[in-house]
């Protein structure tokens, strides 16, 4: 058993399963085109980021392996590892967060970040050919130090733009729509593990590094795989994020008072009665648009609905907080779990699953959540208690 664990973990040979796997995904990410537009320029730039990443952990990865020979051949691994994850952590936190907001992070301060991160990293391989001493030891403690900073700092950044993107998804398509970039924040988490857990392998017996070297090229292959899917599926993430570069409009619209009711002696071309006219139209379309069932419809945004209701995305936010008192999205779940109640009883042989997707619910976990949240129970206790579960 220990020698299959040898030849599997082999140093030499996990080494070079990082030069081929770092360089194969690399070249792949060069060689996939996305088509040009204003706004997937970003989507670009963060792949051949990434890219330049794998290319870069390529060529470190091969120096490691072309020192097999050296004495004290594990500690060299160690920082060389140590390097690796610095170097793709600094380049790989500024994709993601690019591909989430390209303003967040400035290209002077990414470049600035890589260099210092180059200068330590550099400083780190020549003191490995010091001898023994606080000089050496006092470059790696501050390496480490710099590491830990640089990874704080790129995780307080990805949860601020990440809370900031949910909220544009939310504001741009009135849905729940954060799976849309879940899988962004589980890369992000998964990396900053993997990018961390070189100090604690570091601790370790040197027999671990090896280890720790194959499961570094499993974590860039599956990170690659799971952004590879997402150029594919990209425009409903682009879409929401776009709309205010492409159309210079912010998605907050002012507050505006209400109009008081109009009274007998205003004209009828007064900007009141204009208004209280075009929500009486609004509201003949609303009606309508209920009647046809249209709720049940998702991925949609606002300006595609308001286009539905012969008006405009700022007129019906208007009309919802000023008239109704309730923002759209809730109104509008309000209508999906009415119909999806009314399902539940009609046809029992129907799974939950496919009752909230014709409800106009596009996600499981969603469906249930708002459900719950409405009605007091679950679909299926309601289903169950043939609708005489529901909360006060």
């Amino acid at each position: 058993m220990t020698s299959l664990i040898d030849v599997v973990f082999n140093i030499e040979l996990s080494l070079l399963l990082g030069v081929l796997t770092s360089f194969v995904l690399g070249l792949l990410l060069v060689l996939i085109k996305i088509p040009q537009t204003e706004y997937s320029k970003k989507i670009t730039r963060g792949k051949n980021t990434i890219a330049s990443c794998f290319l870069v952990c390529t060529v470190l990865f091969f120096v490691t392996l072309t020192y097999s020979g050296i004495p004290s051949y594990d500690s060299f691994v160690s920082i060389m590892m140590f390097v690796i994850t610095a170097m793709s952590s600094a380049i790989l936190s500024y994709s993601l967060i690019n591909v989430l907001d390209e303003k967040f992070i400035d290209n002077d301060k990414f470049y600035l970040n890589v260099g210092v991160t180059g200068i330590m990293s550099y400083v780190l391989i020549k003191s490995f050919w010091w001898d023994g001493g606080w000089p050496r030891t006092a470059v790696l403690v501050a390496a480490i130090v710099l590491f830990l900073v640089q990874c704080i700092v790129h995780i307080i950044s990805f949860n601020t733009v990440y809370v900031n993107s949910l909220r544009q998804l939310e504001q741009y398509y009135d849905e729940e729509e954060d799976d849309k970039i879940r899988w962004i924040r589980f890369c992000y988490i998964i990396m900053m593990l993997t990018q961390m857990f070189i100090l604690v392998y570091m601790l370790l017996p040197s027999g671990f590094m090896k280890v720790y070297v194959s499961l570094y090229s499993l974590f860039i292959l599956y990170f690659t795989a799971n952004f590879i899917s997402f150029l594919g599926s990209h425009k409903l993430l682009l879409d929401a994020f776009a709309y205010k570069t492409l159309s210079g409009k912010d998605f907050k619209h002012k507050k505006r008072k209400a109009h008081p009711k109009p009274a007998k002696d205003i004209r009828e071309d007064s900007p009141a009665a204009v208004e209280e006219a075009e929500y009486a139209a609004l509201e003949a379309s609303i009606e309508k648009w209920i009647a046809q069932k249209r709720y049940r419809e998702y991925d949609k945004s606002r300006e595609d609905i308001a286009r539905e209701l012969n008006t405009t995305k700022e007129m019906l936010h208007l009309y919802f907080t000023t008239v109704k008192g309730v923002d759209f999205k809730s109104w509008r779940t309000a209508l999906r779990i009415e119909e999806a109640k009314s399902l539940l009883l009609e046809n029992k042989d129907m799974s939950t699953h496919i009752v909230g997707e014709l409800s106009g619910f596009s996600d499981r976990s969603n469906f249930h959540r708002q459900f719950t949240k409405l009605v007091g129970c679950s679909p299926k206790q309601w289903r169950e208690s043939c609708g005489n579960q529901e909360q006060a």
